[in-house]
Parts: structure tokens; sequence; C-alpha cells
């Protein structure tokens, strides 16, 4: 089972592949620079380097990247859509000296125009980025929660993105078991489960899916609330996690962005994920 965290590259980016083995992860995930700010430094070569070689090192794989917090795909600002579009562009590129073959993005909100002028930003912003990236780095669309206006939270709207690009084959999807739960696919019993996989499956076709950041709820079922629990101390529960694990999800690779807090470490999370696990 391919399973880690988000990890931090604080110090240097190369130091996430430590933190990552120290936690016992088999796979993990990284902002590449600062996800707070607009700016970023230029990779230098040599940080690349240590990164890559440290990863093939460990035999840590894949490996995920995460878009930055502030762009906006979807917004109907010319300014910040613009710089978004640039961002991506550039971490695509980062992911390609880093050689990590996975970027993962959220989709954004579409600050009240509406969804269809959201959709026409995000795939005509994805195909600008695609288009000038050298590599054969795979952007993963990252579902969301239903908060107000924005952009992805269903399956549908996620394929109807994927759909619009002019090479769907670079696109992939990441599913994130809170916002999922948050905005209606039940995962807490062996039968909501099967349906949720028969969705993605009929959806996006299953093959299609690379990624599961598994985390639990805060927020209740359908709540469409933007909150992370710590595993099965949630709204999932112990229970749906353990079904979550059975099925066909639990053979991708696991992210967990799960809180940082007095209640349970990351390796306590880790734990936790195995004990569902055992007799599985």
């Amino acid at each position: 089972m391919k399973i880690g965290f988000h990890v931090s590259i604080h110090g240097s980016i190369d130091m996430a592949v430590d933190r990552a083995v120290e936690l016992g992860c088999t796979t993990f995930q990284v902002f590449t620079r600062s996800p707070r700010q607009w700016y970023s430094a230029e990779l230098a070569p040599q940080a690349a380097k240590a990164f890559a070689d440290k990863k093939k090192l460990h035999n840590i794989e894949p490996v995920f990247a995460h878009m930055p917090y502030l762009p906006n795909l979807a917004s109907p600002r010319d300014e910040i859509y613009e710089k978004s579009v640039r961002t991506l562009a550039s971490e695509l590129e980062r992911c390609r000296q880093l050689e990590i073959p996975y970027l993962v993005t959220h989709l954004g909100s579409h600050l009240g125009a509406g969804k269809e002028n959201g959709f026409t930003r995000l795939v005509n912003g994805i195909n600008q980025a695609l288009k000038v990236s050298n590599g054969n780095v795979m952007l993963l669309l990252e579902n969301t929660a239903g908060t107000k206006n924005s952009m992805g939270s269903t399956l549908e709207d996620i394929q109807h993105i994927i759909e619009g690009l002019s090479h769907p084959e670079r696109a992939g999807v990441c599913f994130d078991t809170s916002h999922a739960f948050a905005v209606g696919y039940d995962l807490r019993t062996e039968k909501t489960v099967k349906k949720t996989v028969k969705a993605i499956d009929e959806v996006i076709g299953f093959e299609n899916l690379r990624l599961i950041h598994l985390n639990d709820s805060k927020g209740d079922f359908n709540s469409h609330i933007d909150r992370h629990e710590h595993i099965g101390l949630g709204k999932i529960g112990e229970e749906g996690f353990r079904n979550i694990l059975a099925s066909r999800l639990g053979e991708l690779p696991l992210i967990m962005e799960t809180p940082v807090d007095h209640r349970r470490s990351d390796i306590g999370n880790l734990e936790k994920v195995k004990e569902l696990i055992v007799g599985l």
C-alpha cells in the first residue's frame, strides 16, 4: 500500500524526503515552494537534483506536488486569473525539474460569475498552461467540498472540465474523501462506498483516478463544510475508513492532510490506517 502525508519543505525541498522517510511514508505530497505568496524563486539545479536523488535512494514513489493557495483558475478577475495561469505553468515546470509526475490543483471559485464562466476560465487556463509545459507531468483535478461558488464539487463537473481540454490525457483526478463526504458522496458503509466507487467509474473512469486524499470530515454529511479531521475521529468514522480501505479506493496512493494538533500525530494517523487495514 502506498500511503503518506503532505510534508513540509522547510529548510530545503530535499528535506521533505527525509521527513517522509522518518514518518514511514511510502508516498508523499509537497508544495514546491511557499504556498502563501505569488512570487517564487527559481529552483536551484542542485536542490532539484538532491530531491530527485533522495527520492530514488529511498524508493518513495509516486510523489505528488500541490498547487499553492493563492491561485484561482476560475476567477473572473483578469489580474488574478492571469497570475493563476502563470503559476500553474510554473508549477508544472518545477514538477518536471523535481521529477514529480503529478501536480494536484484545486479548481477555484467563480466568485459569483456563474459556473459556465468558471468552466470556461478553467478549461482555457489549464489549456494555456499545458501548452507551454515541456514535460509530461499530469495535472490532477481535486474535487471540492461544495462551498459557495466553488468549482468541481461533483464528478460530473470534473469530467466536464477534462472533456474540454485540448490534451485530456494529461489530466487525472484526485479524490478527497472529506470533500466528497461534505458534498454528498456517502463513505460510511460498505454499500455507499461501493455506490461511490461505481459513480467514479461511470462518470470519470476509475483508471483516471490517480490519488486519494484520505481525510476525515469535521462537517456532517452533505454539509458543504471543508474541514479535515483525524482518521476515524470525524463524521466518516472508523467504520467508514475501514470500508474505504477495503474498496478499490484503497488500492490507490493515499495521502493524508490531517490536522496538526495535540490529539494525534501524523504517525498516529498512519498507525490508525494500518490498524483499520488489518484483517481486510
